[in-house]
């Protein structure tokens, strides 16, 4: 036999508004699912109750398997696919400069985790070391994130596979192991979210993705702020279809290269 509710406490002087709030839940909560109704009529009452719950649940619970069986499916397929692809730009990159062929940093993902991130190197190898001297440089106007047209620090090599987002292509290991997936907000650096307001940090909701609202429209151009906006209308409505829809859109806005840089 389940436990029968207690009836809510009586109201109490000198009660902050929030506790007010509170009172008010309970009491409304006991008189719809527990209160002094008919043994049959709160039966009733519960079992709507449990049947919402896991109702809802099933759903959700079932949008993100599909979403993750999609996220694996393609990913996998991709790496099987694209290896000629990565070797090529791997020997292409080696033979530029002999440094590295995979550039790694450390990416923020849902709810804050951290995660390693590799890139085909774009740049030259101490890009880092002259950021601080470009800043000034910055096509954003805005500490949050960092973007430069013509950056003199991009390789001849890396300029062709910035403009196709070859470059984002080793991302296809973290969607297949989890950390990504295919469709979500672009994954900030730890230095990035460290300066974002409370409203910015909704982008760490879901799991980050190789594409997103912003990557098919516009891209590298659309300033921060917008970015934000766009992520969340996708977190508040995102699907299994929406995921589709976008990464249909995502070849065409990778061949034409707008805002990419």
């Amino acid at each position: 036999m389940s436990a029968t509710l207690q009836s809510p406490p009586s109201s109490a002087p000198n009660r902050s508004p929030v506790d007010s709030c509170r009172v008010e839940l309970i009491e409304e909560l006991y008189q719809r699912y527990g209160g002094a109704s008919a043994p049959h009529v709160a039966f009733s009452n519960r079992v709507r109750f449990w049947r919402k719950k896991y109702a809802w649940l099933t759903v959700t619970g079932g949008a993100r398997l599909l979403k993750r069986a999609l996220d694996i499916a393609v990913s996998a397929s991709l790496l099987l696919c694209l290896w000629p692809l990565f070797l090529a730009v791997a020997l292409a990159i080696k033979l530029t400069d002999g440094g590295p062929v995979l550039f790694w940093q450390t990416r923020v993902g849902q709810w804050g985790r951290e995660f390693p991130f590799p890139k085909f190197r774009s740049m030259v190898m101490d890009a880092e070391r002259r950021k601080a001297a470009l800043m000034a440089l910055n096509q954003h106007q805005t500490a949050h994130t960092f973007k430069m047209k013509r950056d003199p620090r991009v390789t001849p090599i890396g300029r062709i596979i910035r403009k196709l987002s070859i470059d984002e292509l080793p991302q296809l290991w973290c969607v297949l192991t989890g950390d990504m997936s295919l469709v979500g907000p672009r994954p900030p650096l730890p230095a990035e979210v460290a300066l974002y307001t409370l409203a910015d940090r909704r982008r760490l909701d879901v799991p980050p993705g190789l594409t997103c609202i912003w990557q098919v429209s516009g891209r590298s151009d659309i300033p921060f702020d917008r970015q934000v906006e766009l992520d969340v209308q996708y977190i508040q409505s995102q699907s299994f279809w929406l995921d589709c829809l976008l990464l249909l859109k995502t070849v065409p806005a990778v061949l034409l290269g707008k805002g990419s840089y």
